[in-house]
């Protein structure tokens, strides 16, 4: 059997690498190589286009230009790799798209932040620019194996059934709150289990 393509794991706001440990540990050596930026938000400030840049520029860094991936990016970060896979060129690239916990269809939590304050914050509002854009032309994303993985109880990205990538299966996993999805053992086997998918 052929082994996968080298794995990138996105973590969202006030969350760094870290975020990713325990999952790490359920995989074990299973998924290598991994990558796992560090992508500083400035507490939302810095906006998901510009994160999604900067994730691109850290993929190549570390495997060049043309070598497929799969990435899973949980919260914000499920949204900055979407941006990435299809508006910055990714699609070519990726094979395997795993969003968990993410406001792929918006968040009323995000409602509150202005723009000029919390740019990154505001791409996720209901029907923000951004938002409008990645749904205007699905095309990029339908060439990727594309997954959703939401917390139905999510207070951060809420209601939680708008966690859902609009291609693909989704699938609500059996915990309480929105860390609890990177963080609840019934949680890290979903998630394991998606990413050993042959």
């Amino acid at each position: 059997m052929a082994s996968p393509p080298p794995l990138v794991l996105v973590h969202g706001l006030w969350d760094t690498p870290r975020l990713f440990r325990r999952l790490q540990q359920n995989l074990g050596e299973r998924r290598a190589p991994l990558l796992i930026p560090h992508l500083p938000h400035g507490l939302g400030t810095t906006s998901i286009r510009a994160l999604a840049d900067q994730l691109g520029q850290e993929i190549e860094a570390a495997f060049g230009p043309d070598t497929p991936i799969d990435l899973l990016g949980f919260s914000m970060g499920g949204l900055i790799g979407r941006t990435w896979i299809q508006l910055a060129g990714g699609h070519r690239r990726t094979r395997r798209f795993i969003s968990v916990g993410s406001p792929q269809q918006g968040t009323l939590t995000a409602q509150p932040w202005p723009r000029w304050l919390l740019a990154g914050i505001a791409d996720m509002k209901l029907g923000s620019p951004l938002l409008r854009q990645l749904n205007g032309n699905l095309d990029a994303l339908r060439g990727v194996d594309c997954s959703s993985f939401f917390c139905t109880a999510d207070l951060m990205v809420w209601p939680g059934w708008r966690a859902v990538l609009p291609v693909g299966p989704c699938q609500s996993v059996p915990v309480l709150t929105h860390q609890q999805l990177m963080r609840d053992p019934a949680a890290l086997e979903v998630l394991v289990g998606e990413l050993l998918r042959p």
